[in-house]
C-alpha cells in the first residue's frame, strides 16, 4: 500500500488483515528490513556538521552483523532475558547497535546523557542495570566525569562498556584521543587509569575491541525472544513531573513500527533516506527515525552526536538535505522554529517529502510560515513514551489539516471519552465534543517500573478493555482527525475558569518578533492562577512588555485569559529533546510569587526554596531572617496549595549583637487545606 489518505484507508488495513504476522522481536524485525536488500545503506554518520561529506557508513548486512556481535558480546557478559543494559550515549552509531544488540540480549534502558550525576545514579539503581555503556574519558566531553561520580552508589552494577568516541572523530581530534589519552583501549587496565577510577567489583571492557570479538553472523544465545518479553525502559514524565521509566515490550515496538510502516507506505522504505537529528534516548528518534526505518530498509543519516544541537547543524540542514537526497526528518517545534531562520538559498531540497512534528503542539503561524518559505509539509503527529511512540499523525498522502494531531494509526484505537470527577469512564464523546484522550492496542506499554505510578493510570473504556489515560484533553472530528485542545496537566485555572496556554501561545506566534512562546499559571492567592506569558525574540528584532501585552489585548477575546505578565528571556529552558521545559518556568514563577506574597504580608529577608517531594509533588522551605515573623509568614504561605515548612534565625536579645552565623532552625511547618 502507498500509505494513508483518510481514515477509511486505515480501517481497510485493519480489514484486510495487513497487520498480522508481526516479528517477535526487534532483532527478527531489523533482519527483516535488511533482507530487502543487504547491500543497500542502511546507517551513515558524521562526527561534525563541516565534516557531513564524508560519513561513515553501513550497509544492512553491516549493521546486522555488528548489532548481532554487540548482543553476543552481552550475553557473554551474562545478560540474560531479565538484565538491563543500560546506556547513558550521545548519538553515535555504537549507540545504535546498543539499543537493538541490548534488545536481542535483555533489556535497554536509555538514559538521558544531559542529565547531571544524580540523576544519572539514580536510575541506573531504578532500572537495577548491570550493564552500563556510556563514554570513555575524551578532551571536551564531561560525560565520563559525571557518570563515574556515582558509580560506587550504584551495587547493582556489574559490569562498565566504555566507547572511545576518539574512533568517530575525524582528523587530528580522533588522532589524539586514540593514541595519548591513557584508560581506553589496551591501555584500559593500567594502574592509574580508568580501573582506579570504577569501583573493585565492577569489570572494565572496550567496546570496539570487545565486540569485534564476537561472531556476527548468529545470536550466540539459545534464548526465543518472545513477543511479551520487556525489550526496553525509557523515562519519561520529565516536563510534568517526577522521572517516571516506562516499560516497553518487544511486542509494543514492533506493533507500533510496523502501524507507523502502514501509515507513510512507500514514503519510508527502500530508497528513502531519513535524517536523525533528535537524541537517542527518546522514543521518537529511537522508533521512528530508528526502528521504523530499519524495518523498511531506510537508510538512516545520523548527523553528529549531538544531533539537532550539534554546532552547524541547523545552519547547513538544507546542505545536508541536498547531499544525502534526505525524504524525510522528525523535529520538535523549537526545531522548525530555527530552521525558518536558514535561507534555503540555492540548496536543492526537492528530495524532502514532509517533516514530522511531534512531542508538543505546534502553533499554527509557525507551522504556515515555515510551509510557505520552505515548501516542505509539515505532519503533525501525536504520541507517548506509553504509547511507544506514534498514535496518530497527519496522513502523507491526504489532507493535512492545520492544528489537528491527524488520523490515528492502524493497529491501535484512540478515542476522546467523557470521565466523572474521579476520573472514571463515563461514556464517548460525541464527533467533536473534548474529553479525555485514551488509547488501546498492541503498542500500548506494560506500565511504569514502580508499582504505585500505575495507579489510575487506566481505565475500562465501555467495551471491556483496558484503555491508558494520556492525560490529554482532544476531541475528534467527523472525518476522524483529532485535535488537541490542552493537556489537563497544563490548564491554567484562573478564578475556576480552565484556560488553555495555548489561547496565549497561538496569538503570541503571530506577532512578527517573537520566536517561541509559553505561557503558565503563577500561583495567586486570589484566583488560585494567573497567566503569565514568556517570549523569546526572534534574533536581530525587538519588542518590549508593554508592546507584546498591548498585541495581545487585540487578539484575545476572552478576557480571563489575558496574560498577568509577559516575561521577555534570552533563551527559554529546553529539555534533551527540544521541548519547552515548562516546569522550569512555573517553578521561577511560583518562587516569584511566593516571596512576593511574604513581602506583601510584612515579612522581611525572605527566601523561599522549592522541593520536589515524591509524595506531594513541590513543596517549599522559607528561610526568614528573624523568628518574629513566623506567625506572618504561616499566615501568607497558608493561602497557598502548597506543602511548607518554616526556619529562621533566632532572635537576637537586646544584649547580642546581629549575626547571620548563628542560625537555630524554629522547624515551623504547615500543610494547607
Amino acid at each position: 500500500m502507498k500509505g494513508v489518505e483518510n481514515v477509511h484507508d486505515v480501517l481497510a488495513i485493519e480489514m484486510q488483515g495487513q497487520l498480522a504476522d508481526l516479528p517477535s522481536s526487534t532483532y527478527e524485525m531489523i533482519c527483516r528490513g535488511a533482507a530487502i536488500n543487504p547491500s543497500a545503506p542502511a546507517l551513515s554518520f558524521f562526527a561534525a556538521s563541516n565534516d557531513y561529506r564524508n560519513a561513515e557508513c553501513w550497509t544492512y548486512s553491516e549493521l546486522v552483523r555488528d548489532v548481532t556481535r554487540t548482543a553476543n558480546m552481552f550475553a557473554r557478559l551474562g545478560v540474560q532475558r531479565d538484565s538491563v543494559v543500560a546506556y547513558v550515549l550521545p548519538n553515535l552509531p555504537e549507540t545504535h547497535l546498543v539499543i537493538w544488540g541490548g534488545e536481542a540480549a535483555g533489556i535497554v534502558c536509555a538514559i538521558n546523557p544531559l542529565l547531571e550525576s544524580e540523576a544519572i545514579g539514580e536510575l541506573l539503581n531504578a532500572s537495577g542495570a548491570s550493564v552500563l555503556v556510556t563514554l570513555a574519558p575524551f578532551p571536551g566531553t564531561d560525560l565520563w566525569q559525571k557518570v563515574q561520580a556515582v558509580l560506587h552508589k550504584v551495587p547493582c552494577l556489574q559490569h562498565l562498556v566504555l566507547v572511545n568516541p576518539a574512533n568517530r572523530m575525524p582528523g587530528e581530534k580522533g588522532l589524539v584521543g586514540r593514541v595519548s589519552k591513557p584508560g581506553t583501549g589496551s591501555n584500559l587496565h593500567e594502574p592509574g587509569g580508568i580501573h582506579g577510577a570504577v569501583p573493585a567489583h565492577v569489570g572494565i571492557h572496550d567496546f570496539s575491541t570487545d565486540m569485534a570479538r564476537e561472531c556476527g553472523k548468529a545470536l550466540s544465545s539459545t534464548r526465543r525472544i518472545k513477543i511479551d518479553d520487556v525489550s526496553s525502559f525509557f523515562c519519561t514524565g520529565g516536563t510534568t513531573g517526577l522521572p517516571k521509566i516506562a516499560i516497553l515490550r518487544h511486542g509494543n515496538e514492533v506493533a507500533n513500527a510496523r502501524n507507523a510502516g502502514q501509515f507513510f507506505g512507500e514514503s519510508i522504505g527502500p530508497g528513502k533516506t531519513i535524517f536523525c537529528g533528535l537524541p537517542l534516548f527518546h522514543v521518537n528518534a529511537v522508533m521512528v527515525t530508528g526502528l521504523l526505518a530499519f524495518s523498511r530498509g531506510a537508510h538512516v543519516v545520523l548527523g553528529t552526536p549531538q544531533g539537532y544541537r550539534g554546532e552547524g547543524v541547523v545552519k547547513r540542514f538544507w546542505e545536508m538535505v541536498e547531499h544525502f537526497r534526505i525524504n524525510f526528518f522528525s523535529g520538535v517545534p523549537t526545531l522548525f522554529g530555527s530552521l525558518l531562520d536558514v535561507p534555503v538559498g540555492d540548496h536543492d531540497i526537492s528530495s524532502l517529502e514532509y517533516g514530522l512534528c511531534g512531542a508538543a503542539p505546534l502553533p499554527v503561524e509557525l507551522l504556515r510560515a515555515f510551509q510557505a518559505r520552505t515548501e516542505i509539509r509539515i505532519l503533525e503527529g501525536y504520541g507517548l513514551t506509553e504509547g511507544t511512540c506514534v498514535s496518530s499523525v497527519n496522513p502523507p498522502l491526504g489532507e493535512r489539516r492545520v492544528g489537528s494531531i491527524g488520523l490515528r494509526l492502524p493497529g491501535q484505537e484512540m478515542k476522546a471519552v467523557v470521565v466523572d470527577e474521579n476520573g472514571r469512564y463515563v461514556r464517548d464523546c460525541l464527533v467533536d465534543e473534548v474529553g479525555q484522550l485514551v488509547i488501546s492496542g498492541p503498542n500500548v506499554f506494560a506500565g511504569y517500573v514502580r508499582p504505585e505510578q500505575n495507579v489510575g493510570i487506566w481505565m475500562e473504556g465501555g467495551d471491556g478493555g483496558r484503555w491508558l489515560n494520556t492525560g490529554d484533553l482532544g476531541r475528534c472530528d467527523p472525518d476522524g482527525y483529532f485535535w488537541l485542545t490542552g493537556r489537563k496537566k497544563e490548564l491554567i485555572i484562573r478564578g475556576g475558569h480552565n484556560i488553555d496556554p495555548a489561547a496565549i501561545e497561538e496569538p503570541l506566534h503571530r506577532h512578527p518578533a517573537v520566536q517561541i512562546a509559553a505561557a503558565v499559571g503563577r500561583p495567586d492567592m486570589h484566583a488560585g492562577e494567573l497567566p503569565v506569558a514568556y517570549v523569546q525574540l526572534k534574533p536581530g528584532t525587538t519588542a518590549t512588555e508593554a508592546e507584546l501585552a498591548e498585541f495581545l489585548r487585540r487578539e484575545i477575546n476572552e478576557r480571563a485569559a489575558l496574560p498577568k505578565g509577559i516575561r521577555i528571556v534570552d533563551a527559554m529552558p529546553l529539555t534533551g529533546v527540544g521541548k519547552i521545559f515548562k516546569p522550569a518556568l512555573k517553578r521561577r514563577e511560583t518562587a516569584d510569587a511566593l516571596e512576593s506574597a511574604l513581602a506583601e504580608a510584612g515579612v522581611e529577608d525572605a527566601t523561599v526554596s522549592l522541593l520536589d517531594d515524591p509524595s506531594r509533588g513541590i513543596s517549599l522551605h522559607v528561610e526568614l531572617g528573624d523568628s518574629a515573623f513566623e506567625a506572618l509568614a504561616t499566615s501568607a504561605l497558608g493561602r497557598f496549595p502548597f506543602a511548607f515548612s518554616i526556619s529562621a534565625a533566632a532572635r537576637p536579645s537586646r544584649a547580642q549583637q546581629p549575626t547571620d552565623t548563628d542560625p537555630a532552625a524554629t522547624g515551623a511547618q504547615g500543610r494547607p487545606t
